[in-house]
């Protein structure tokens, strides 16, 4: 018997190998194995069982296994095998993604010993230990302090060999000693889970009887969830969840920040407990693997985290859910595949034959023009729960503020200060927003004109002022900021231009020195469980103010808030890509909704620089069908989507002349092969260069109208990026193919 195993490589091939006769009981599709292939040793999946070996050269053994058994039911399989065609990629980095190679179904937590004094045990000598044999008094006397097993690990500050101590005095039946498994804590990732009893409003409870009715047909079926800020869809989750784990399947959550995990999860605690799971990037090794066997045997019932969620190898799958669906975070930008989770989540569903339910207060364009088209069946939540109503909201032009005020540079206006003393004084909470992280975005002479850039990228470095750092977000290069005098003109006006959320921060502890404050960005979510406590004691009431970027715009839910600051709504505004102006808008209002959720009525002030531009107007007036009307009318008119498919092939290398003759090789010899694609470029990225690579780019763009399934442009890339005729590599130079990409830059 010989198999056919994938590597995490990038090639197409299989590769075939031999079965030692004491691991052919274990082979079977979807098993990870350790083989040999050229010089390296590397972990592959079987792709294919073969009773003949077909392949005509040396054939090499599998050396072990990493499962004992499949951890990927049928379904999954099948995702990995479609994700594979889909998005262009070598099945084994499919696979890789899918089936991280450092977690295993045969995980067992480290194991340490634990020692206790035996109850009544005769312990009278221990004045005459402590003079013969005074270490072993001194751990005597320390393990009596303790009525429970207290691990030995813990008195290496009584004897560099605990443990040897321990085992004499259990010889002389003193103590007992056992090794116990350690779990981990996994209690401290989640809210603390607290039972609501919850009256459905008329809205939920129709929603709710049109889902249950379609959970009844046990097949795939496509929703979205449209409903406002504050309007309870958490709580949709939640019961149709009971519904579908009460048929015996099984749930996927599916969050766009790890930020907002401690809140939902902690919400899912109170009603399933411990078969709920948290998964991301941000678990610790031990809190992940010990998740992923619970996972793999069945123990957990919903599965909380962000895109990677999506490949939970959880079994008999009957719901996914996708919260906050229009969010780009669910992209995988890099490495490869380039999947997007929604896309995945609705192909998973399908080959379960599971619910899928997208769910936003401002859907994406694509998501919001398909329930038009009746693609998705579409459930609407237009009131906030509990008769909360929609913040009131202020909208301060900065141009006339600072022509006003004679200040120029400010971050603050008058009203969102007044504003802010008014809700400390008042004991309520306030959120603010500023899109960018780190002090300054751009650190500037103020004679000539020459900014600090990235060595390896064409990117301005951002200031930091928290290690008086220069810092690359792109390539994460970093400098200390001690230049005093330009390089360019010798001049010493340097100064910084933006504004960042550190110096958000700064400004408000110099306006607002008592106020109790905390930052939340990439800079200060490091530990999960660092975050969880943040989040935490703002719920609580300890912390007045939040500050942070996008990431604490969405997905949240305080009771106490009651203000709601935009620091800087133009923030990317005028990107050049056209889901610019979507995102803007999904962020105001996304922001707003932040604000005065239940019983205490809410502001929001938003400061910008375009007060006319219909992005602020409509976000502002939270105003979402009007806005979604006129980008719709524009995306038609440009023919991007929903009105069209699109692939984005990024041609990158060291040389720039070289990465520009072969992109325009590429476009010579594609251009005018398929009738109906159009070929825009080849240009310049947008961020021409980063991490010493410089990078062209075409865009292909098929017409929905003549390509309905988009299927004539992904047969026209397979043909010419594919397997069968493979150009992602030319003279040193990477191709890299981007379907349904979230940006153009």
């Amino acid at each position: 018997m010989f198999v056919g195993v994938s590597f995490p490589i990038f090639s197409y091939k299989v590769f075939t190998y031999s079965i030692p006769e004491e691991l052919k009981k274990n082979m079977a599709i979807g098993i990870r194995v350790n083989a040999s292939l050229g010089n390296r040793n590397l972990t592959g999946i079987i792709v294919q069982l073969n009773p003949r070996n077909s392949y005509k050269g040396a054939v090499k053994q599998i050396q072990s296994i990493v499962d004992s058994e499949p951890v990927l039911d049928e379904p999954l399989w099948k995702l990995i095998v479609w994700m594979s065609k889909y998005y262009f990629t070598p099945l084994g980095n499919v696979a890789k993604t899918v089936l991280p190679s450092r977690l295993s179904a045969q995980y067992n937590p480290p194991s340490n010993w634990f020692a206790s004094v035996i109850a009544n045990s005769d312990i009278k000598n221990m004045d005459k230990l402590s003079t013969v044999a005074p270490i072993q008094f001194k751990i005597l006397k320390k393990l009596s302090e303790y009525k429970e097993f207290i691990q030995v690990a813990t008195l290496k500050n009584l004897a560099s060999n605990p443990l040897g101590v321990c085992r004499i005095l259990e010889e002389k039946g003193l103590i007992i000693l056992e090794k116990k498994s350690i779990y981990p804590d996994v209690t401290r990732l989640s809210f603390n889970s607290i039972p609501k009893k919850i009256s459905f409003t008329e809205e939920q409870e129709k929603v709710l009887h049109n889902l249950s009715l379609e959970l009844k047909n046990k097949s795939f079926t496509a929703h979205l969830l449209h409903g406002v800020t504050g309007s309870g869809k958490t709580e949709i989750y939640v019961e149709i969840s009971k519904k579908v784990i009460q048929l015996n399947q099984t749930v996927i959550i599916l969050l766009p920040e790890i930020l907002i995990t401690p809140q939902i999860a902690g919400r899912f605690k109170a009603e399933f407990g411990e078969t709920v799971a948290l998964w991301h990037s941000k678990l610790t090794p031990p809190v992940r693997s010990w998740t992923w066997k619970r996972i793999c045997l069945g123990k957990i019932k919903v599965v909380i985290g962000a895109r990677s969620a999506v490949f939970a190898p959880i079994k008999n799958l009957g719901l996914i859910v996708v919260d906050e669906e229009q969010e780009s975070s669910y992209k995988q930008e890099y490495p490869a595949p380039k999947y997007h989770a929604k896309e995945v989540a609705l192909m998973r569903g399908r080959l379960h034959k599971a619910m899928v339910i997208m769910a936003s207060a401002t859907p994406s364009l694509e998501s919001y023009y398909n329930q038009i088209k009746g693609k998705f069946m579409y459930h609407t939540l237009l009131n906030r729960y509990g008769g909360a109503k929609y913040p009131q909201v202020f909208v301060v032009d900065m141009k006339i503020e600072q022509e006003e005020s004679g200040k120029f540079g400010q971050i603050f206006s008058g009203l969102l200060l007044e504003k802010i003393e008014n809700r400390l004084q008042k004991s309520e909470q306030i959120i603010l927003i500023q899109n960018r992280r780190g002090y300054a975005p751009v650190f500037r002479c103020n004679d000539c004109g020459e900014m600090e850039m990235c060595i390896r990228c064409h990117i301005t470095l951002t200031y930091h002022k928290v290690g008086n750092s220069l810092h690359c977000h792109y390539c994460g290069f970093r400098k200390k900021a001690i230049e005093l005098q330009c390089k360019k003109c010798s001049g010493y006006n340097l100064g910084f231009l933006g504004i960042g959320t550190q110096k958000v921060e700064d400004s408000i502890k110099e306006s607002f020195p008592n106020a109790k404050l905390a930052r939340c960005d990439f800079d200060t979510v490091r530990s999960f469980e660092s975050v969880t406590k943040v989040l935490e004691k703002f719920r609580l009431g300890k912390l007045d103010m939040l500050i942070g970027t996008q990431m604490i715009a969405k997905g949240l839910d305080f009771e106490n808030v009651t203000l709601v600051g935009i620091i800087n709504a133009d923030t990317g505004l005028h990107i050049p890509d056209f889901r610019a102006g979507e995102r803007v808008f999904q962020l105001i209002y996304q922001a707003s909704g932040r604000s005065g959720r239940h019983k205490k009525p809410g502001q929001v002030v938003i400061q910008t620089y375009n007060s006319d531009n219909p992005v602020i107007k409509n976000g502002a007036k939270l105003n979402l069908k009007k806005y979604y009307n006129i980008a719709l009318n524009e995306r038609e008119e440009l023919n991007y989507p929903p009105f069209s498919w699109i692939t984005k092939l990024v041609c990158s290398g060291i040389k720039k002349s070289i990465v520009q003759r072969e992109i325009e090789n590429v476009y010579s010899e594609l251009n005018g092969k398929y009738k109906g694609l159009e070929i825009i470029g080849p240009s310049l990225c947008y961020r021409e260069k980063l991490r010493d690579r410089y990078r062209f780019q075409i865009v292909f763009r098929s017409d929905k109208s003549k390509d309905k399934n988009g299927r004539k442009l992904h047969r026209f890339l397979g043909l010419n990026f594919g397997m069968e005729n493979n150009k992602m590599n030319r003279s040193g130079v990477k191709l890299s193919l981007d379907v349904n990409p979230v940006s153009l830059q």
